[in-house]
């Protein structure tokens, strides 16, 4: 038992190794890779590398004047700030053109090496609801069509919510898409509907004014 718990063991920490720490973050922030020390160590070396060929982007020794960044890749200029006690890496402004493999080599009385795997998302817009009926209001008819919509979107999920329950979603995963998603209510209906768009780390809400599209004939269909 002892002998398998140790192989287990050393399997995730190999897969750790391989797929290194994930780091999520939107476009335009600044996300930080932390090396998980305190403060380094006088003659530590420390060197950030970027992609799978492992390219200089910033290093560091301590207690000598020669920290620096921004090597021959441009997408890093003056976006790259280190931190002088713990030799964390900071990226600032950061786009898609960021994403990727990070690999952290401190070298001295302690070796480490890290990796850190970077998703950059996009910006969320507001979904937008519109009125898909092609009468108006009236006795015979029971249903309002409505439609959410989106553009330009990629790696996320669309969805409508009664309250706080799911009835239905799409996902994509492509980049710069249009989605959209009808959905069909009573016209006189006053349970809470949202449409709602989201990826693994943010989301944007529209919420439904069902007397102010449901009421609206041919041609005049609104928006909010």
């Amino acid at each position: 038992m002892i002998h398998k718990f140790v192989l287990f063991c050393l399997f995730c920490w190999s897969l750790t190794g391989v797929f290194g720490e994930s780091v999520s973050v939107t476009e335009g922030d600044s996300v930080t890779l932390n090396t998980d020390l305190t403060e380094i160590h006088e003659g530590d070396d420390i060197v950030w590398k970027y992609g799978a060929g492992k390219s200089k982007i910033a290093t560091m020794t301590k207690n000598k004047q020669n920290n620096s960044s921004d090597f021959p890749d441009e997408r890093f200029r003056d976006r790259l700030k280190l931190d002088d006690q713990t030799g964390s890496l900071t990226i600032t402004n950061i786009t898609t053109q960021h994403a990727g493999l990070y690999t952290l080599d401190i070298s001295g009385a302690k070796a480490i090496l890290k990796t850190f795997n970077v998703s950059v998302y996009a910006r969320l817009p507001v979904p937008v609801i519109s009125s898909n009926s092609s009468q108006c209001s009236s006795s015979s008819q029971q249903n309002c069509s409505l439609l959410c919509s989106v553009v330009n979107v990629g790696h996320v999920t669309l969805s409508w919510y009664k309250g706080n329950s799911l009835l239905s979603s799409i996902s994509v995963s492509d980049l710069s898409i249009s989605l959209s998603l009808p959905l069909e209510v009573e016209y006189q209906e006053k349970n809470s509907y949202s449409c709602v768009i989201n990826n693994p780390i943010r989301n944007q809400t529209t919420h439904l004014d069902i007397s102010k599209l449901c009421h609206t004939c041919p041609g005049t269909a609104e928006l909010i």
